[in-house]
């Protein structure tokens, strides 16, 4: 009886969906009007007159594009306990994710909209279009594992949840998802993550599980955990009927093998993006792993090419395939014009799929070559395809010296066959996928060969405790254009 009323509830969002997909422009237009009137009389808005603001040339015009740094004196004082800030209704929590700026960590206001019309019909819809894509599926006859965030200390008002964003959602569930959701909430929510995963593994081994959803890293973690306890070869053995692992927040390919070898048999993936700022994109084909931008959640996007000197900016109407853009999003959360960080690049406008290409802060370019994530991945994918490797974690720095060159620390859950073809087709790959590595890698006039460095097991996983870190939010930071990161993963193994 349950199980049928929550199909009823997502069911609903398929022909919503299909209306985004169809009509999107007038989607998006909607949305933008709607944003602007809620947010006239906030005090953003009066500053920036609002009211006056009938057309997006105008909007463009007239608001600045914003970062982290330039919205944080606003977050503060909502976190202190000031409404109508940026936005017309009371924020109530903030979620806390790992800092990419000059912060260590950063708060992001989560409005009930945000909550309401971003992550949680986020989560509908990708249930939704699940089902629609496996209708023979079995997904509500057991439980999902989901990997929770803590709740964190706010030091400006007790009245003001903090948390990450899995915390946040997990702590407001709708009573329709909280049924399929497992392990206890008392037990997702808990701060320290070591006795947490004890607890998560204790709870959930003996459940039904159809579902995984988190980030691949700590998913990971957590399922060997769960051999180890059930004392299984493998992940089929404790869940006989598990059938798909949601899974975001860091590229998949690295560790798809991985998944394939633990889990011991097929299983489905759908790759879902959803960030502290809102959820904006969700595989919905079967056949095709670029993701279906999410158009009416309250998100009203804008895009900047990502090798634009001018940084002009333009909307949905005017992206084209191919071209690698910074994303700005404007929420019902009061995030105006916010560079999210995340590059993108469109593989289709009819309807709007996406694949994520990396982070704007995360790429090497030491002397003009420009390496991106998405470079990084296609590139060790080719690598482990020739040698039979299967990759655990990685990072990679430039080398600074008498000469440059690239130096990759990886932790393989299986080593190549062969490590110099194995760095080989790594390094020919990166030429084939990007012009400017290949200009400067030419007779090595400019950049060496790249170094790869082999490191044990768990040292990423190490490296992490040492800073606290430990947890679904936290990410190994793959491309980093100093060595802070790289030198700092160095030391745990001298």
């Amino acid at each position: 009886m349950i199980n049928s009323l929550i199909q009823k509830v997502i069911s609903k969002r398929i022909p919503q969906i299909e209306n985004f997909m169809s009509n999107p422009l007038d989607v998006q237009q909607q949305v933008f009007s709607y944003l602007i009137d809620e947010s006239k009389a906030t005090i953003w808005g009066k500053f920036y007159d609002y009211a006056s603001i009938k057309d997006w040339e105008t909007f463009n015009e007239r608001v600045p594009i914003n970062d982290y740094e330039a919205l944080l004196p606003f977050f503060n004082r909502i976190r202190a306990g000031e409404n109508n800030v940026l936005w017309s209704s009371q924020i109530k929590c903030f979620s806390k994710s790992s800092g990419t700026t000059s912060t260590k960590s950063k708060f992001i206001p989560v409005s009930e909209e945000a909550l309401t019309d971003s992550h949680y019909k986020g989560g509908k819809d990708m249930l939704a279009l699940y089902c629609n894509n496996y209708p023979e599926s079995k997904l509500f006859d057991g439980k999902n594992v989901a990997l929770g965030g803590s709740r964190q200390e706010n030091d400006l008002n007790d009245d003001i949840f903090c948390g990450d964003v899995s915390a946040i959602i997990i702590d407001n569930l709708p009573l329709w998802a909280e049924i399929l959701r497992i392990p206890r909430k008392d037990i997702a929510l808990m701060s320290e993550w070591e006795e947490k995963l004890k607890l998560m593994v204790e709870s959930v081994s003996a459940a039904n599980v159809a579902s995984l959803s988190g980030v691949p890293s700590w998913m990971m973690v957590l399922l060997k955990h769960v051999l180890e306890y059930n004392r299984k070869a493998t992940i089929a053995e404790v869940w006989q009927n598990l059938e798909v692992y949601f899974h975001g927040g860091v590229s998949f390919v690295p560790y798809r093998a991985q998944f394939d070898a633990i889990v011991g048999k097929p299983i489905n993936y759908m790759e879902t993006y959803n960030a502290s700022e809102g959820f904006f994109g969700l595989q919905d084909r079967r056949d095709d792993d670029s993701l279906l931008l999410l158009l009416d959640y309250g998100i009203y996007y804008e895009f900047i090419a990502a090798d634009d000197e001018q940084e002009k900016v333009i909307n949905l109407s005017k992206v084209k395939e191919g071209i690698n853009y910074v994303m700005l999003i404007s929420t019902n959360a009061g995030l105006w014009r916010y560079k999210i960080g995340d590059t993108i690049t469109f593989t289709h406008t009819t309807p709007y799929r996406f694949k994520i290409t990396g982070r704007t802060k995360h790429f090497i370019n030491a002397c003009g070559e420009e390496v991106i994530v998405d470079n990084a991945t296609k590139a060790l994918e080719a690598a482990c395809k020739a040698t039979d490797a299967i990759i655990g974690e990685y990072t990679a720095a430039p080398v600074f010296a008498d000469y440059y060159c690239h130096q990759w620390l990886i932790e393989f859950e299986k080593e190549p066959s062969d490590m110099q073809l194995f760095v080989e087709v790594l390094d020919a790959t990166l030429q084939a996928v990007n012009s400017d590595y290949e200009a400067k890698r030419y007779k090595d006039m400019v950049l060496k060969f790249p170094m790869v460095q082999k490191l044990p097991r768990h040292t990423f996983y190490s490296w992490l405790k040492s800073k606290n870190r430990l947890g679904g939010q936290y990410k190994i930071p793959r491309l980093f254009n100093t060595r802070e990161y790289a030198d700092d993963i160095l030391k745990m193994i001298k």
